[in-house]
């Protein structure tokens, strides 16, 4: 027996739960096809000077686990840098918004602003306080109808009786911040974050997409020093550290499978065996490729994986961004919300539906280096442009490689109505659209989701019913990673969950 556990990729998810098995003194063995490790959280210099972020680069949702203290993390090079403001938005008609990350600051902001706006946003926060550290709980349990009813009839709830607070959670998130504020601009800055998730704001039972709110006040938003990769660069040197093995270009080619249970893997034809293997690549890649037909569930036919979701240009530039309604520092340092209003999410994700890729894209902007001084030559900056929505599958017989130029410039254009001048500054580009990320990340149809969070692919039925304890339909084939509860993003909620199932199955030597 090679190893305790083999993980197939290395993810976040896979590497956190790979350290948590490491540091129980259990021989681990990663193998990720690519040359780094990190998968969606990564970090290279695309251009010379320049550090661009692969995947995701706002680390929120961790920061509201105990992860990076329960692994020590700061002992293996990890250093968060807090942002404040958390959120930034500007309008055409030269206001700027902020959101902090304190609540009365926050809200004062907002008064002062728009009169009666400020006591709207602390009613809000009030009335979800509760709902929100539930759904926190519910993110960090095992997924299964006693886990969940407990935490969601134990836990704290919101301040509303439970009917209203009922109606509000299955409405759709668009409806519950229409119902909270009458000022536009805070509408569309709360819906635009809602709408990160992927659904538009009109999909019933969506409420929770914004009722979640609450915690970007308890847990912030952060980024690693050095770029996001720094955190799965400092899970690796966990793992290593604590006796576990990790392995890069080392593609898995098929999970072998022996008297109906996964007992190893076979990569570049050499065979590794395990008590247990845990995979963190997308579901359909397991399910599709590296088992054997047999054993293949009629549950992966129902699988929704979705026709793509996002963009994202990043641009190197060689003085930083300057934004027309508000100049100052302030403005670069957390995400950047250009987003005029619910309705430009609205015709986005129209277009996306008809397999058009938005003309009029809400944009996240982030400009890290204002923070961050390692991640530019001295004067540059880094912009990064995400915008939704955009379909991988495209309607006319157009493919990616004919729109992408033209694309890219639309993003370009749209940002300049907030910037003017942005364009001369740019040095150096990398963009990702939805066949970039499916052939370089392996997200599927470019859903960085994996899968469509959508209420029949979430909780106990993500990804499928019977497969959503990070135990698969196979013994000894463990899940983690975005296919599993709660998701995609950059939480590690799912590792974590998946190393305790793992943890107690190995103690109780159920594999």
């Amino acid at each position: 027996m090679d190893y305790d556990v083999i993980t197939v990729g290395a993810g976040h998810n896979s590497l956190i739960t790979s350290a948590y098995l490491a540091q129980a003194g259990y021989r681990v063995g990663v193998f990720e096809r690519r040359d780094i490790v990190g998968g969606a959280v990564s970090t290279k210099e695309i251009v010379p000077g320049y550090q661009f972020d692969l995947g995701g680069s706002a680390h929120i949702l961790i920061r509201l686990t105990p992860i990076v203290e329960e692994l020590e993390l700061n002992r293996f090079g990890l250093e968060y840098i807090d942002l404040d403001p958390l959120f930034f938005a500007p309008f055409p008609d030269g206001d700027a918004v902020f959101m902090y990350r304190d609540v009365d600051r926050t809200a004062n902001h907002l008064e002062d602003k728009f009169p009666g706006q400020g006591e709207a946003y602390r009613r809000f926060i009030d009335d979800w306080s509760g709902f929100a550290q539930t759904m926190r709980e519910m993110f960090l349990t095992t997924p299964n109808p006693l886990n969940l009813g407990k935490k969601m009839f134990l836990g704290a709830s919101s301040r509303l009786k439970w009917s209203t607070e009922l109606r509000h959670i299955l409405r759709p998130y668009g409806h519950v911040v229409r119902e909270y504020f009458d000022e536009e601009k805070i509408r569309a800055m709360l819906s635009w974050m809602a709408a990160q998730s992927g659904p538009p704001p009109s999909e019933p039972l969506t409420g929770p997409f914004v009722l979640w709110h609450p915690l970007y006040h308890e847990g912030g938003v952060a980024r690693p020093r050095g770029g996001s990769g720094m955190l799965t660069q400092a899970l690796r040197k966990h793992i290593e550290a604590h006796g576990g093995e990790v392995h890069t270009d080392a593609e898995v080619s098929d999970i072998l499978v022996r008297d109906g249970r996964a007992q190893g893997i076979r990569v570049n034809g050499q065979v590794y065996t395990g008590r247990a293997v845990c995979s963190g690549t997308h579901i359909l890649e397991v399910l599709d490729r590296l088992l054997p037909p047999a054993y293949r569930p009629e549950s992966a036919d129902g699988l929704r994986v979705g026709n793509g979701f996002g963009i994202m240009l990043r641009l190197a530039l060689d003085a930083p961004v300057e934004y027309t309604a508000h100049p100052g520092k302030d403005a670069r340092m957390g995400l950047q919300l250009l987003c005029r209003s619910t309705d430009q999410i609205y015709n986005a994700y129209g277009e996306y539906l008809g397999g058009r890729p938005a003309t009029d894209p809400p944009i996240v902007a982030m400009t890290f280096s204002a923070a961050d001084d390692t991640l530019a030559p001295d004067g540059g900056e880094v912009l990064w442009l995400w915008g939704q929505y955009f379909p991988y599958e495209l309607s006319g017989g157009d493919t990616w490689d004919d729109i992408k130029g033209k694309v890219a410039n639309r993003l370009i254009d749209t940002f300049e109505t907030y910037a003017p001048g942005t364009r001369e500054k740019i040095v150096g580009r990398l963009f990702q659209h939805p066949e970039w990320l499916e052939s370089r990340l392996g997200l599927r149809r470019g859903n960085v989701m994996h899968l469509e969070m959508s209420l029949d692919q979430m909780f106990a039925a993500r990804p499928a019913l019977g497969m959503s304890e990070y135990r698969s339909h196979l013994d000894g084939l463990y899940l983690t990673g975005a296919s599993t509860h709660p998701g995609g993003g950059i939480m590690g909620a799912s590792g974590r969950n998946a190393a305790g199932v793992l943890l107690r199955d190995l103690d109780r030597r159920r594999v």
